[in-house]
């Protein structure tokens, strides 16, 4: 099986609009495809640099002197850039969540389909896990993460009986936590509710939405006039975050007006919103559910 499989790989790197000598980065290098299919496209000058904190994804590193592999968190992009010399950039992509080979990987305990230890970290450095979010965190936390996260109308259900559960044995494995939580997955609804339960852990884990946003806000920053933003999301609330950027900037509220009531914006959105075609879902169902946005720094 492949490491991971590039979701809309050919539109991403085209939204790039890839100058031959220009300087790009890709922040989820992951199994390498779409870094691979940057370097295709740049010159003898052109440079790469990649992130990836997830420890596995170091064995997939290209062999290419105009690449570097940066294994760090991309919520650092500012700061690692400035340690190869790099203050701004023609072109940052994004593919966002998790890939395939964390969710094959049953011992990293991203999937539903098997069973394993708590853990949902993406970087094993990490020291926030999923056991200590499900057996450490109070009622009113696990009723936020639950609520903000996975987006769960049931989140204050899920925390009290998590709570009144792990009183009795703590709550070791991923099967364990779905025993616990039973009856709130009635058999046609199962695959749903436990897929929102795991984002809602996996995005506390992580740190997922604080690290998009410090990414956002550093990639507006490093990117030059003209540079392109090029971002996959995949969920609702990874996607709400990257369209209010690309409007105003913000995450939250309107920007300032002047005198005349206008206000500037960072971004020009570059097309319409890109998603797989069905084609590409029958080869490659994790691409279901991708949404790509691109963006040109005014």
């Amino acid at each position: 099986m492949e490491y991971h499989n590039p979701v809309l790989l050919n539109e991403t790197v085209d939204g790039l609009n890839i100058k031959p000598d220009g300087v790009y980065v890709d922040v989820t290098f992951g199994g390498g495809g779409h870094s691979k299919e940057i370097l295709n496209r740049l010159g003898q000058n052109g440079r790469l640099f990649a992130f990836d904190q997830d420890e596995d994804a170091q064995a997939n590193r290209i062999s290419d002197e105009r690449f570097v592999l940066i294994p760090e968190n991309f919520r650092y992009i500012k700061r690692f850039l400035r340690f190869q010399g790099i203050k701004s950039v023609d072109g940052i992509l994004a593919d966002l969540g998790v890939s395939s080979h964390q969710f094959d990987i049953p011992e990293r305990g991203f999937s539903t389909r098997f069973d394993a230890d708590l853990d949902m970290r993406m970087s094993k450095r990490n020291e926030l896990n999923a056991f200590k979010v499900v057996n450490q965190y109070d009622e009113a936390n696990l009723k936020r993460v639950f609520l903000e996260y996975g987006e769960l109308k049931i989140a204050p259900a899920l925390a009290k009986t998590i709570i009144e559960a792990r009183e009795i044995k703590s709550i070791n494995t991923t099967d364990e936590l779905k025993n616990v939580l039973s009856r709130f997955l009635p058999e046609q609804f199962k695959n749903k509710v436990l897929a929102q339960i795991y984002q809602a852990i996996r995005i506390e884990v992580n740190q997922e939405m604080d690290v998009l946003k410090e990414f956002l806000e550093q990639a507006l920053e490093i990117l030059k006039v003209e540079g392109r933003l090029s971002v996959i999301s995949y969920h609702s609330l990874e996607d709400r975050l990257v369209k209010r950027f690309i409007k105003n900037g913000l995450f939250e509220g309107e920007p300032e007006r002047d005198f005349f009531g206008n206000f500037s914006v960072p971004f020009n959105s570059v097309g319409k919103l890109i998603v797989p075609s069905e084609t590409e879902i029958k080869q490659n169902s994790r691409a279901r559910s991708a949404k790509l946005r691109i963006a040109e720094k005014k």
